[in-house]
């Protein structure tokens, strides 16, 4: 007899449809959990793989006067902010990269854009620590040449300004040492360490004492000839010693993007009355020991986090103001050339 005719009773009345489902098969239920394997490890990997990729996105704003410390010599309040301003940056995984391309305040780059041919991150994160101090060493010599009658006036030692890659000097001498003395010798001019070069030759070991945070150190330092140049050669800038100690702080910030400012804050700092007027001013832009403004990269990222820390204005290099304007919203995008182009608007709109 099939269940069809089976009686029924008008209170127990269940149609076909209505009897309970039966579980499936456990060989389906099986194929199921299969097919799932490749689904969850796809999904594994993009989590945890890297793209050649990086995400640009705002990083922190810091009040450069507050970073600039200044010994022996008048330095003068200001009521308002300078603020440098920075991107961060990291290697996505494919849910990172997706929604960063949704943000609208976030870049995603290739990593060459980042890294050179070969550049390991680590080696990327010296060489902008390295490129920062440049930068501070930089702001110092403008605003110095301009307000302090530098390098007539000047300390002793000779300073590292920037050491190049792939030198000999590379790694035993770094922006912001002072050169004491050479072979033993105290120095007293640039011209004195050129000279002990040249005479030493390609492969003569010469021996540097070094000052650097308050301490002294020894390096030997063998010259040799580089592709910069074609005579014997430690591969350094060097020039006079500031004539007062002068110390900025920029923590774990690289890159020499942060030149204008600190020389502003420098500026600022040493001169009497206040640039900033009492207000919230952010910019960007490289700076050289002329004081010329050179483009930087992550313009986007870095007035989007101008604004978000109150800025009302924002230095940016000439080539990149129209590139800052299109993302700009409550903020004032001002062009500038050089150091004195920023100065000047600040004391014509105090």
């Amino acid at each position: 007899m099939s269940i069809d005719d089976l009686p029924i009773r008008p209170d127990e009345a269940l149609s076909r449809e209505g009897l309970p489902p039966q579980p499936p098969p456990r060989r389906s239920r099986r194929r199921w959990l299969f097919a799932l394997i490749p689904v969850l490890l796809l999904a594994y990997l993009a989590y945890v793989v890297r793209l050649p990729y990086f995400v640009l996105g705002p990083g922190p704003a810091r009040d450069v006067e507050s970073l600039i410390h200044i010994e022996d010599h008048p330095t003068y309040q200001s009521r308002g902010h300078l603020l440098l301003t920075s991107v961060s940056f990291y290697q996505p995984n494919s849910y990172e990269a997706f929604g960063a391309w949704l943000s609208p305040s976030e870049t995603v780059v290739p990593q060459s854009d980042i890294l050179a041919p070969g550049q390991s991150q680590e080696q990327e994160t010296k060489q902008a620590l390295s490129e920062m101090d440049t930068s501070k060493i930089d702001a110092a010599i403008v605003a110095l040449t301009r307000y302090a009658g530098y390098p007539a006036k000047h300390g002793q030692g000779i300073l590292v300004e920037a050491v190049d890659d792939k030198v000999p000097a590379a790694g035993k001498l770094f922006a912001g040492d002072v050169i004491e003395r050479v072979d033993g010798k105290e120095v007293t001019s640039l011209d004195q360490i050129s000279s002990a070069i040249l005479s030493a030759g390609v492969g003569h070991p010469i021996r540097f004492t070094v000052l650097a945070g308050g301490k002294t150190r020894e390096e030997t330092i063998s010259p040799a000839r580089i592709p910069q140049v074609n005579y014997p050669a430690i591969g350094v800038n060097l020039v006079a010693n500031f004539p007062f100690p002068i110390s900025i702080e920029s923590d774990n910030i690289g890159g020499p993007s942060a030149g204008l400012m600190w020389t502003l804050g420098l500026v600022d700092v040493l001169t009497p009355g206040d640039l900033t007027g009492g207000r919230t001013i952010a910019g960007t832009g490289t700076i050289d020991p002329n004081g010329t403004v050179g483009p930087i990269g992550g313009i986007e990222q870095k007035v989007v986090g101008a604004e978000r820390s109150g800025a009302k204005l924002f230095f940016a290099p000439s080539a990149e103001a129209a590139a800052a304007r299109a993302v700009a919203h409550a903020i004032v995008v001002v062009p500038v050339k050089s150091y004195q182009d920023a100065v000047a608007y600040l004391e014509q709109h105090p």
